[in-house]
């Protein structure tokens, strides 16, 4: 799985890729859309698998798994401090428990 280390975040934690959705655009293309911004990758088969009430007003965080398609890993330098493919049993350190991303992470959702 492809994952993260966020600059804004905690450094020492790679999660999934994140963003926000722009206007006009649906949940899929805002995951398309944000995994090549900043990876470069492109993804196909975008699948919703649960959400999480986030700490910001009137926000919610939607997960969802997608298959790579094409491209090579190129960060988008001023989102990600580092990324890279991982095997679920050789994650470094992830989201802490209950979050959507820790059980996106580890095939509970």
């Amino acid at each position: 799985m492809l994952l993260a280390r966020h600059v804004q975040r905690n450094q020492n934690v790679y999660a999934c890729i994140a963003g926000f959705m722009e206007a006009g655009e649906t949940a899929e293309q805002a995951v398309a859309r944000e995994v090549l911004e900043e990876t470069g990758i492109r993804v196909k088969n975008i699948r919703y698998r649960g959400s999480q009430s986030w700490p910001f007003p009137s926000q919610l965080m939607l997960a969802f798994t997608a298959e790579y398609d094409s491209g090579e890993l190129k960060l988008q330098e001023d989102e990600l401090s580092d990324a890279g493919w991982f095997d679920r049993d050789e994650c470094p350190a992830t989201p802490p428990p209950g979050s959507v991303a820790y059980k996106l992470i580890n095939g509970d959702v």
